[in-house]
């Protein structure tokens, strides 16, 4: 299998992975994918989100205020610029995140136990240095190049 194949079976693969184990999620997954971003980054404003969403700052804005609502989430006035917000993740928001979490982490886990012999298991093991890798190398290429957006450099 050439790379372009097997880039596109990988693509396919994983996607259908990555919806598999959303199925247990137990909120909507711009809101699971908020909590993320604030877990991992830290404060974020809602402009923030949106971009690493890859979406509008209008659908951010609304799973925002639906976490707020439910007081996963907090703004506070933003240290740099007044008229912005920086939104945390509540002791609550952190708890829930860890449930989501710990959902999909006990679907995968029961699926690969049912699935894979060990030696499979131990392959699959092995696979996910190399998907670690991957992923630092394509985020790497992305925050470089809109480091050089950021600052003008055009190549």
């Amino acid at each position: 299998m050439d790379e372009d194949a097997l880039a596109e079976e990988l693509r396919r693969s994983i996607g259908e992975l990555v919806r598999a184990v959303r199925a247990v999620d137990t909120m909507p997954p711009g809101e699971a994918a908020i909590l993320g971003f604030l877990d991992r980054d830290g404060p974020l404003t809602t402009a923030d989100l949106a971009r690493l969403r890859g979406v509008t700052h209008q659908s951010a804005a609304k799973s925002v205020k639906d976490l707020s609502a439910a007081g996963l989430v907090r703004g506070e006035p933003h240290p740099d610029d007044g008229r912005k917000l920086l939104l945390r993740l509540t002791d609550a928001g952190r708890s829930r995140l860890r449930r989501e979490r710990t959902l999909r982490a006990g679907a995968l886990g029961t699926a690969i136990r049912e699935t894979f012999d060990p030696d499979e298991r131990q392959r699959l093991s092995e696979s996910v240095a190399l998907l670690s890798r991957l992923t630092t190398h394509l985020t790497g290429r992305r925050q470089a190049a809109a480091f050089e957006e950021s600052v003008g450099v055009h190549p």
